[in-house]
Order: structure tokens, then sequence, then C-alpha cells
């Protein structure tokens, strides 16, 4: 499988983590020519190579009309300019410009997602809406060119899952647009929320909210450094300079399919006052919303009372979402929490054509075991459009 990891012992920046994707991309011309056409005329971007504690890597150099309009992402940012201060925009204005770029809608998609990330996090913060939220330095080209940058490389690269490590936040305090707070920035520790992070010596910012919400919205895992075969490194060099290599390393392999091991949350409640219709519209909902299973048992209460024992699964990034949905949509006035340790098999997905059209086919694999299963909804679907069995579709499916 092949797999991305950020490893983050210097925080992460938008910066940062597009230079380091750029060492990792094979198509370095394509991305800067679509990119530097995307923005053109108001963006020049420009991949140095610079040396930091004697090793070699990439800075990415953002000119907005011939000037570098930022060194050090959202919240601190150093201007050459005293008119470039005061450039607000808000999450509709970048949206509408997300729109119009000549890029494929999954780049888009991604991007929007990730301000969505941010501005639910500045709302959150400045208790307010994301419609009355005004982007200070991230609604700026060059973090648009960060966000934009990292989304299309993920797309060029194609990673099969991407990993992270932990992320060093630093530690003292930042001066922003609302004045001295401490690091993490409010709005940085928000996003960070579920997410494995650590404070440390270094009394800077190291983690920015473009930097989060970028890790957050592509990571499917923080965790160790898995045992795969590294193939490339990348070295994304930040713009501060500390004693320690400040830089992200994007580490590219190939990780031998074995079984996976994580860790899942278990979120359950005990219900004696809901109908089934209600029950039936949180589990739902809540399997809409990402969770990895929600299923009902029932139960005897106290009193004799006949109940419904309540259980979501997720991944534990996501307890206070999902935390906050069972509240809502449900009657209970407490719920449990519970971890465990899972193992899994490596999970991928192929098409096979038959005559009754393509099926695709769910694949497990690891711990010398494979299994295939066709798609169940798929096989439905051209049974029906076909008027055949079932077993039909399936026999075209094995002989293929």
């Amino acid at each position: 499988m092949k797999t991305l990891y950020f490893e983050c012992n210097m925080g992460a920046a938008g910066d940062m983590l597009m230079s380091s994707l750029f060492e990792l991309c094979e198509k370095k011309e394509l991305f800067l020519t679509t990119m530097n056409q995307l923005f053109s005329p108001e963006v020049k971007l420009t991949p140095l190579k610079v040396s930091k504690n004697g090793i070699m890597g990439t800075q990415m150099q953002v000119l907005i009309h011939g000037e570098e309009e930022g060194v050090y992402d959202f919240p601190e940012k150093k201007h050459t300019k005293e008119h470039h201060h005061h450039h607000h925009a808000s999450y509709s204005d970048i949206l509408a410009k997300i729109k119009t770029l000549d890029l494929p809608s999954v780049v888009k998609e991604n991007a929007a997602a990730i301000y969505q990330l941010i501005g639910d996090a500045e709302a959150a913060v400045h208790g307010t809406t994301i419609e009355q939220i005004h982007f200070h330095e991230v609604g700026t080209l060059d973090a648009l060119v960060d966000i934009v940058g990292c989304s299309y490389l993920i797309y060029l690269i194609a990673p099969e899952q991407i990993l992270c490590s932990p992320i060093h936040v630093g530690s003292g305090f930042v001066k922003c647009a609302h004045g001295i707070l401490p690091v993490p920035a409010p709005a940085t520790a928000q996003i960070l929320k579920g997410i494995p992070s650590y404070s440390g010596e270094i009394v800077s910012e190291l983690c920015t909210p473009t930097g989060a919400a970028i890790l957050k919205h592509f990571v499917h895992e923080f965790c160790s450094m898995p045992v795969f075969d590294i193939q490339a490194i990348g070295y994304g060099m930040g713009h501060k300079e500390f004693k320690t290599l400040n830089c992200v390393r994007a580490f590219w392999g190939e990780n031998t399919p074995s079984a996976n091991k994580d860790q899942v949350l278990e979120i359950s409640c005990n219900l004696d006052d809901m109908t089934g219709e209600a029950i039936g519209f949180a589990t739902e909902l809540l399997m809409e919303q990402g969770a990895l299973d929600v299923y009902t048992v029932p139960i005897q209460m106290k009193k004799n009372r006949p109940g419904i024992l309540f259980v979501c699964l997720c991944s534990p990034k996501d307890k206070d979402r999902f935390t906050d949905l069972i509240f809502t949509h449900t009657t209970t006035r407490g719920m449990r929490y519970q971890s465990y340790e899972r193992t899994k098999l490596i999970s991928s997905s192929s098409t096979v054509s038959t005559p009754y059209g393509d099926i695709r086919i769910k694949e497990s694999v690891g711990s010398n075991i494979k299994h295939q299963k066709p798609e169940y909804d798929d096989v439905k679907k051209a049974a029906k459009t076909h008027n055949v069995s079932l077993e039909d579709v399936y026999r075209e499916i094995r002989n293929s």
C-alpha cells in the first residue's frame, strides 16, 4: 500500500507541508506551471533549495505582486508593505475563488473542506458563525496557495493512506490580529481537538491553523511511523531558525499489507424513553456523519423497565463531535466511553466488468489472509436493471 507519512517533530505550517510534498512529487513542472497559471499574475510560486543544520531541503517562496507577502503562516505574519496588513476575506469569498480554479473537482473540494475546518474553528473560539468570520492572513493569496498547493500535490502523488506523527505545537505566546495569545493559538487548539499533540521547550508557534487543518483533513491516522519500505523523503523547510532542524519530513513508501492495529472509541448510553423511529433516526444520522458503526442491544433496566443499549463506535479523534450528536439526537443525560485496541485487515477496492455492468469488489488483505467480496449494492442494481437473479450476477463476476 502506497503510504505517505508526515513527521511533525517541529510542528506544521502550510508552506512547510507543501514544500515536503513538492520534493516527493514526480510531476514538479506540471505542479509549478499549473499553480502559477492559476493565480497569475498576482502570484509567483518558486521552490528554493535551502540548507538548514547542514541538511538540504525545499522552501516554497510565494511572491504576491512581486513581494513576499508573509514568511510565517497565520496568525503571525511579516509583511513588506503596511497596506497588506488589513486584507480580509469572507468564507464565501474564498469558496468563490476556489470554484473558479481550473483544477480537478476533488482538489477544489479538499481545499474548500480545509477552509471549512479553519472557519469552524475561528467561529467557535470567537463565539460566532462561519458566515460572520472574516479571515485575516488566512484569507490572503499566499495562504490560499498553501492550501490549494497541498491539495493538488496530494492529488498528483495519490497515496493510498496518509499517516502522521503526533504534532509538536511549540510553547509561549504569539502575536496576532486579536492581540497576544498562548501557543497553540485558540483556532489551532480547536482544530487539533482529538489529534495527538504536545508542547516542548521551543518557545515559538510551531503549528499553525493552516497546517493543523491540512493535516486534520487528509490524515487517516496519527501514530508512530509504521514499518514500511521508504522510497523517498521530502524535507519541507520552515522560515524560522532554531538549533533543531526546522522542517516537516514527508516519507513515501510501500507499506506491506498486514493486519493494521489502531484504537477505536466506544460511546454508549442506556435509553428507555425513545420510540423505535427516533432511535432509528439517530442511528442513521450517526452513520451518515462517519461513525464506524452504530448498534443497539435490548437490555433490562432498573425497576424492570425494558430499554435499549445505544452504542456508537468511532475514531478517538471524533469523540467530542459524536458526543454532541448523541446528546442532540437522543434523550440520554449521560454516556460512557471505552477505548479498545483494534486489529483490522487492509481494505481496498477494484472494479470488474461484466455483461451486467461494472461491479466494485472489496478486498481485505493481511496476516496471510485475502478476502474478496462484490459490493452488494452494485450486484443488486445490476440484477434489477437486467431482470436477472443475484446468482446470475455473481456467476458473471466469478467468470470475469
